[in-house]
């Protein structure tokens, strides 16, 4: 009788009985050895992530220059913070017993500025495992949403359950701001979305070994917990603060007194002030102050200007007039701007007050015909004039857009 010569299973027993040259194989038998391929061939992947990639602070920054228009400032900071925290990570134990803090960051600025792309950057050259995640869905452990753990779920799963290489990972978490203790008068309900997920937050933020659930948390309460390391992983957030700038004129103008003051205030940019933040601003916006005592490196990023939305268009690596040509040149079409017709674009984005991303949606409404036509026309050449980008933007309300 035809049998599995690996488990002797029976041709009844097995759904299905494979013949071989000199035996059987069962589809049960096939299977196992199927994840058991998976998994070993899951830990040679890991491999790309046990060399780390370290520049120096001036390379880093020459790195990021490529792909992050502007944001000087922003750039030298992160490029320091991110050069001593793996310098940290690769010191050897020495007499002096000098343990060097880590250094998380974060992130000031408007809608579109760049920084997730700063922080995606940054993990690109490191060849580290990098997640984002967005705080806005973090609730307390037991409430509705997602558990603070999930942050470390997602590292994870990018760095293909190798927990080592996660350990040396970057999380960047959007949205901080939204998680801002909502008043500072007591209240009889809890803060299970702001306060109490900042809470949470100090654990992985400083340091501890966390029980992470692999698949994530209340779907399959029977999961083997895999417990993870934070006191290597860097934290980078990022919030746009809509407001904050209020707090800051209002710290500079009680600090504005005395015989100088004028001189003083004449200095201030006020159409910027999101240079003068301090660390005191975000706790009057809202974070409590061990939080913020816990992201030491906090940096600003500045609403990107005309010139700077222009150069974002064309110049970096991944610019989006680039993208475009290299989706038709995929058709065999070659796609060319008239004169004016990026200067048009950025004109529009400055209107609707959208940033960087607003470049992107303004392409994509004047581009969306063209796409979805010329890939079934038998033609190799197109060029957008200013007066085709006008017509195809009409098709929107734009006073909707300019009220928002």
């Amino acid at each position: 009788m035809d049998k599995c010569s690996f488990c002797g299973r029976t041709k009844k027993e097995a759904n299905m009985l494979i013949a071989g040259l000199e035996g059987h194989i069962c589809d049960h038998c096939i299977e196992q050895a199927h994840s058991i391929m998976n998994e070993e061939l899951g830990s040679k992947k890991n491999v790309q992530f046990d060399t780390i990639n370290l520049l120096k602070p001036t390379e880093i920054k020459n790195f990021l220059d490529q792909y992050v228009i502007g944001q000087d400032m922003a750039k030298k900071i992160i490029a320091v913070a991110v050069y001593n925290h793996y310098k940290r990570l690769m010191q050897k134990p020495d007499a002096e017993d000098i343990e060097i803090e880590k250094s998380n960051i974060i992130l000031v600025g408007e809608t579109g500025t760049g920084k997730t792309l700063l922080a995606r950057t940054v993990a690109k050259m490191l060849h580290v495992p990098f997640t984002i995640v967005d705080a806005t869905v973090l609730t307390e452990a037991g409430y509705v949403g997602e558990d603070i753990e999930s942050l470390l779920t997602r590292l994870l799963q990018n760095a293909d359950y190798d927990v080592k290489a996660a350990e040396k990972g970057i999380v960047f978490i959007d949205e901080i701001d939204k998680i801002a203790r909502k008043g500072d008068n007591p209240s009889i309900t809890r803060d299970v979305s702001g306060e109490g997920v900042q809470q949470g937050l100090l654990k992985l933020l400083e340091g501890s070994i966390v029980n992470v659930p692999p698949q994530g948390g209340r779907k399959h309460p029977e999961q083997k917990m895999i417990p993870v390391d934070t006191k290597n992983i860097l934290f980078i957030c990022g919030g746009a603060f809509e407001g904050i700038d209020k707090k800051i004129a209002q710290r500079l103008n009680t600090q504005i007194v005395g015989f100088g003051a004028s001189k003083i205030r004449e200095k201030v940019d006020k159409d910027n002030l999101l240079q003068y933040i301090a660390p005191q601003d975000l706790r009057s916006f809202g974070l409590i102050p061990e939080i913020i005592g816990r992201l030491p490196i906090l940096t600003h990023l500045n609403p990107l200007d005309r010139a700077a939305l222009r150069a974002i268009l064309t110049e970096p690596k991944n610019a989006l007039v680039k993208q475009y040509i290299k989706l038709f040149k995929m058709d065999n079409i070659d796609l060319t701007f008239g004169d004016g017709v990026l200067d048009y674009i950025v004109d529009k984005a400055i209107e609707f007050k959208l940033g960087a991303r607003g470049l992107r949606s303004i392409c994509e409404t004047i581009m969306l015909d063209a796409m979805f036509e010329m890939p079934s026309i038998e033609t190799n050449e197109l060029e957008i004039t200013i007066d085709y980008a006008n017509r195809k933007l009409e098709r929107i309300n734009l006073k909707v857009l300019r009220a928002s």
